[in-house]
């Protein structure tokens, strides 16, 4: 019995070093180590792995994007230019990018724009259909929040909103 309580304790221990690991700005992805203009389309894929969509992008380039919903709080647009090299990284939850998002918008550009979303809720009656993106609002993670966009019926831009993540208050 005190073998197995050692064991939880240790594994307790093992994943709150982890989360701050995760919290200090640990780079599993070795973006400091990309540089626009320098680094090619195999040095970002090396990095990152494939992309969960590729998108067009303007002049002949591409942009990848690399989502890290439900869990992370990060997704990343890395836009490849004709010549093969990385022409841009940008993280795109952020309260910058939100201010894009206007009513009238169409579903599919807030997708390009903001990547897949955490979660999509459907709201039959309403005829309202959410897209919720978690994006840390600080350097902490009790600064995690939630931005929400709220669709209609014609999958155009309604609102938008920012919230607590709720899930802060759920003990995670």
């Amino acid at each position: 019995m005190l073998k197995q309580a050692k064991g939880r304790a240790w594994c307790r221990w093992a994943v709150v070093l982890l989360v701050v690991g995760g919290l200090a700005g640990c780079d599993p992805q070795n973006i400091s180590e990309l540089e626009e203009g320098v680094s090619t389309e195999a040095d970002v894929r090396e990095r990152f792995g494939p992309p969960e969509a590729v998108w067009d992008g303007p002049d002949g380039a591409q942009v990848y994007e690399y989502n890290r919903q439900p869990a992370g709080h990060r997704n990343y647009m890395i836009t490849i230019g004709p010549d093969g090299k990385m022409a841009a990284l940008q993280q795109v939850l952020a309260p910058h990018h939100f201010a894009q998002i206007q009513p009238g918008m169409a579903m599919e550009d807030v997708r390009r724009r903001l990547g897949k979303p955490m979660k999509i809720t459907t709201y039959d009656l309403k005829r309202e259909t959410h897209y919720d993106w978690r994006y840390l609002d600080g350097p902490n993670e009790s600064d995690s929040k939630v931005f929400t966009v709220v669709f209609d019926a014609d999958l155009r831009v309604v609102s938008t909103m920012s919230v607590r993540d709720p899930d802060l208050d759920r003990g995670r």
